[in-house]
């Protein structure tokens, strides 16, 4: 391996380097987009009771708002959940709720869709990359002291021209295309935790406020 790095020359190492980057993205990404890192066990159930007892209390609080801290802090989607309880516990009214829910949803979905960008841009720049060596490559093939004197030049310099255009091509594609993949893939995710995040708290939302003619 070390030795077709250096086949390949200089262009081959800002590959090298998306390449590290976009699989540490691809893996952190993939741990967390998972369903259980973002509903994790009993946390619905623990939002969806914590619900209930607040709309069976009489007299005096049965929920406290440690309890709420406690479940936001569970999961990505925690602050979702209690926010709305939060809301309900202080007794806001349900379009007042719905507003400071619109601003937790869109902290959450920027946490889901965190470094996905730069995953779409490392997919978009290494075939670039690939083709700036090939360039380069060829640049010294025709550019060697051979070439320029009119004379056909050593076989080494010509192979080494050769091998630093098709490395860096065969690279930046083998980078590109994984990538795009990923980045495919791990959008699909994003969008169906967010669709997911959404109906939870839509389901808990109409819990919490039952008369609320806008839901």
């Amino acid at each position: 391996m070390y030795s077709i790095l250096l086949s390949a020359g200089w262009p081959i190492w800002p590959l090298l380097i998306i390449s590290i980057l976009g699989m540490a993205i691809a893996l952190e990404r993939s741990w967390y987009l998972r369903q259980i890192h973002i509903f994790p066990k009993n946390c619905l159930e623990t939002a969806f009771s914590l619900a209930n007892q607040i709309l069976s209390q009489k007299s005096g609080p049965v929920v406290n708002e440690l309890q709420v801290a406690d479940l936001a802090q569970t999961s990505p989607a925690g602050p979702l959940l209690a926010c709305a309880l939060k809301e309900k516990l202080s007794g806001s009214s349900p379009d007042a709720a719905l507003e400071e829910l619109q601003a937790i949803a869109q902290t959450t979905w920027l946490k889901l869709d965190r470094y996905l960008g730069a995953l779409a841009t490392i997919a978009t720049i290494a075939p670039l990359l690939g083709l700036f060596g090939t360039v380069v490559g060829m640049i010294e093939i025709f550019g060697s002291q051979g070439a320029i004197n009119g004379a056909a030049g050593s076989p080494q310099q010509l192979a080494h021209g050769i091998s630093v255009a098709l490395y860096n091509t065969a690279f930046g594609l083998l980078i590109a295309i994984p990538a795009l993949a990923a980045w495919r893939g791990l959008r699909a995710m994003a969008n169906q935790r967010q669709r997911e995040c959404e109906e939870f708290t839509r389901q808990l939302f109409k819990k919490l406020y039952p008369n609320n003619s806008t839901k």
